[in-house]
């Protein structure tokens, strides 16, 4: 796989609806595009960072693209860790994404096997078709599915022509949400696309953890940010959520990260940095919150998790 090749990701807004839209699952796990060449699967990050090493179970892909006529293809799609009820399971995976170890990882997949959902294909036998349409590029994807096997390893999940209505069995199947994708767009690696949207049941973002606030607690608050060219810029602090466990974890995160200065772009408002400690901005957490006030404040927001799987670089406002 090219060093330059990065998913194509969804921005974020309001259920389109049309014929010129389709509608997928919004699978809550790890985004990963997969190469699979000469019998050999090799897994990469959004990051680019490949991540072949933690998913064992997932070599058999090679065989199985083989067996459909592939010899050599990219893939896109999704990591997840399905719990006993079928549901992708965010904390269960976590245990698995940085495992580097390949005895713990063979060991992870015999115990916790994880699902590649495999929502697009980049390149077939060599020749590249991120400029075919979508539904050219997932009409192929789909005639390949069932020859894939794998025993549910590895899947292709459906798509939908009724946006409200997938949103709805999205929602009462307890899942992420769902993505719109434009029939007729091209694949553009690394954009953010206004052709593919992803619809959540809540308002949710991930940010950089910028310092944390003593209060009653050891850790009171997280003081978060999303970068800005002279730093982060502040986003507010964000104290409900973080139960006892949650905050004895982050506080053994955060303390070897201290720095001295600010690592905002802007001072702080004083009820916020009054008992601050600061940190390199390096961790990323998922918040839920209302909405966002005129001055850029997150209102009513609330720790949701850790976001490993994702770098700094990568934060954006939702």
């Amino acid at each position: 796989m090219p060093p330059v090749l990065r998913p194509m990701l969804a921005t974020a807004a309001e259920l389109p609806v049309g014929p010129e839209w389709a509608y997928e699952f919004k699978w809550d796990g790890v985004r990963a595009l997969a190469q699979i060449s000469a019998g050999r699967v090799r897994l990469f990050a959004r990051s680019g960072a490949e991540i072949t090493i933690a998913y064992p179970e997932l070599a058999g892909l090679a065989a199985g693209l083989a067996e459909a006529g592939l010899g050599d293809a990219v893939l896109d799609g999704e990591i997840v860790l399905l719990d006993a009820t079928g549901k992708p399971s965010f904390m269960a995976l976590a245990e698995r994404m940085h495992v580097r170890d390949r005895g713990r990882a063979r060991q992870l997949a015999a115990s916790q096997p994880v699902t590649y959902m495999i929502f697009d294909i980049l390149s077939a036998n060599g020749s590249d078709i991120c400029p075919v349409p979508y539904v050219e590029r997932r009409d192929l994807l789909e005639s390949i599915g069932p020859h894939l096997g794998g025993d549910g390893r590895w899947v292709v999940p459906p798509r939908f022509t009724d946006g409200e209505a997938t949103l709805e069995a999205a929602h009462a199947m307890a899942l992420e949400g769902v993505v719109a994708k434009r029939l007729n767009s091209t694949y553009k690696p690394g954009w953010r696309s206004i052709d593919w949207v992803k619809i959540k049941h809540e308002r949710t973002g991930d940010y950089a953890v910028g310092g944390w606030r003593v209060g009653r607690r050891a850790l009171s608050a997280l003081l978060i940010g999303v970068p800005g060219p002279a730093g982060l810029i502040y986003r507010g602090r964000v104290g409900g959520g973080i139960s006892a466990a949650v905050e004895r974890d982050l506080l053994a995160r955060l303390q070897p990260l201290r720095v001295a200065a600010s690592p905002f772009s802007e001072p702080l408002p004083r009820e916020d940095s009054k008992d601050a400690f600061y940190t390199r901005p390096v961790l990323v957490v998922e918040v839920r919150y209302g909405n966002m006030t005129p001055d850029g404040r997150l209102r009513f927001p609330r720790f949701v998790r850790l976001r490993p799987d994702k770098t700094v670089e990568e934060v954006e406002d939702a």
